[in-house]
């Protein structure tokens, strides 16, 4: 049912915890399923992400996709981040049971919402972001079951 990189994603997460005084934190729910993720991005001034780490409160995939996005958008920068789609995510892990698609895009909202706590804690405009949703509804996810 669930790759071997989701699995060792969900059984040994990387990135895990918080930054203090992060450049921006996202915070995005999916309140049908209950999942909550909570992202932490440390954005030096030539506007790269040097540390990224996460909070996840709930299933397994929820855990894995926020670790994969992590380890993805570490390094990268503000609009190589943005370009990181919940395809992305679940590409890297190898792919994700149909019913667990919500879960990437819970991964791919929470860089976008901590993206744009950065931008509002700098007045700065990033080109391509929009104002993320705090709540992922099912409508969408049934848009990606196709993956």
């Amino acid at each position: 049912m669930y790759s071997e990189k989701v699995m060792d994603h969900f059984q040994h997460p990387r990135n895990v915890g918080e930054i203090e005084n992060a450049s921006g934190v996202g915070t995005v729910g999916n309140a049908k399923c209950g999942d909550i993720m909570r992202m932490y991005l440390d954005i030096d001034d030539n506007g790269v992400i040097q540390d990224c780490k996460f909070k996840t409160f709930g299933c397994g995939a929820a855990v894995a996709t926020s670790s994969m996005a992590t380890e993805l958008v570490k390094g990268k920068t503000i609009q190589q981040a943005l370009e990181v789609t919940n395809k992305a995510v679940m590409e890297a892990l190898d792919g994700l049971p149909p019913v667990k698609v919500h879960c990437s895009l819970l991964a791919e909202e929470a860089i976008h919402a901590a993206l744009w706590d950065y931008a509002e804690k700098h007045g700065i405009k990033i080109e391509g972001l929009k104002k993320p949703k705090s709540d992922i509804h099912e409508g969408e996810e049934e848009e990606g079951e196709d993956y």
